[in-house]
């Protein structure tokens, strides 16, 4: 009796062991998809729900007043596509797009270099690039469209002074766009020089110590040391900078006090003509199918951003490795 209670107890002791380790491997399993469900579930909800809602209204006849009509397939996609005013509003938003990305992502670059240097006050003066980003939007397009005022602007009068033209900011192409590039650049450019700061001190000081012993200046050893190894995050700016360059919204509908995007459509972006068609032209329709089209083309750019990133990048990690064997 006594060696059968034996057996028993065994018995459990080994179902015990043996349940405990399964549990043990399913924690391991699956505890990181627990742990980082939360931000799919409220991206399901935020994000992917609302993508495909819009889709479904874009191959619908859908008005802001009267609801869902009837279905007509990609008719909407192909009236978008034969207006010019879609492609006037593609045209405006590469162009600020190019204008604001890639000035900010060089200046950020070079602030970043210079905070980070052993700069007396230096969190005073990290803190202060960080400040336009906290600033809202509305407020930074109100104080810079008093700068670009045509008339009596400070940008226009400092240019008269020297006995030159006014610029006509709100009437030409470029100039308008310029002058909302400059609003993004201002909110932006010290965000991520922060961020390339964050990865410059993350690079270990041996190498810049041998680097300066073996005769390099500040410049050799930012150009050979810190930007092969701020690769990765260059290539994070960039696309975060495709993404929201693309989506320009804020300052071009605070640029007049109109918010059409000019009296010519000089600056209307794309996401200022979904407006249009969205809540003045109530088409909910076309605006989705524009929505939808703007959603492919950010797509389209930031996949060609990260495989032309990536292609300099393992370029220029080839040469380093032939560099370092010639050196063995």
């Amino acid at each position: 009796m006594t060696t059968a209670a034996a057996v028993e107890v065994d018995a459990r002791s080994v179902r015990r062991i043996a349940l405990s380790h399964k549990l043990s491997r399913w924690d391991v399993r699956f505890s990181p998809y627990l742990y980082i469900s939360p931000f799919f579930l409220v991206f399901a909800v935020m994000g992917l729900f609302p993508l495909l809602y819009t889709a479904w209204v874009s191959v619908h006849d859908w008005n802001l007043i009267g609801g869902q009509g009837d279905f007509v397939g990609l008719e909407n996609f192909v009236t978008v596509l034969t207006q010019g005013y879609f492609w006037n509003s593609l045209r405006n938003t590469f162009s600020i797009f190019l204008l604001s990305s890639i000035p900010q992502v060089l200046v950020a670059l070079g602030i970043a270099a210079v905070l980070d240097f052993n700069l007396r006050g230096k969190t005073f003066w990290r803190m202060g690039v960080l400040l336009p980003y906290v600033v809202a939007p509305v407020a930074v397009a109100l104080i810079f469209n008093d700068l670009f005022g045509d008339k009596f602007g400070l940008i226009n009068s400092a240019i008269m002074s020297l006995g030159l033209e006014p610029i006509r900011w709100h009437v030409d192409v470029l100039p308008s766009h310029i002058a909302i590039a400059t609003m993004v650049n201002f909110r932006w450019t010290g965000y991520n020089a922060l961020i390339f700061l964050a990865a410059m001190q993350a690079v270990p000081r041996d190498f810049y110590e041998a680097a300066i012993i073996d005769g390099a200046n500040r410049w050799r050893t930012f150009r050979s040391i810190t930007l092969p190894l701020l690769r990765p995050i260059i290539i994070f700016v960039i696309l975060t900078s495709t993404i929201g360059g693309l989506q320009i919204f804020d300052e071009a509908r605070m640029f007049d006090n109109v918010g059409q995007g000019g009296a010519s459509r000089q600056w209307q972006t794309l996401t200022l003509y979904i407006y249009e068609l969205g809540w003045n032209q109530r088409n909910f329709g076309r605006a989705s199918a524009v929505a939808w089209l703007l959603f492919l083309i950010i797509i389209l750019i930031a996949v060609i951003n990260f495989l032309i990133t990536r292609r300099i990048s393992g370029t220029a990690d080839r040469k380093l490795r032939v560099r370092a064997k010639g050196m063995k």
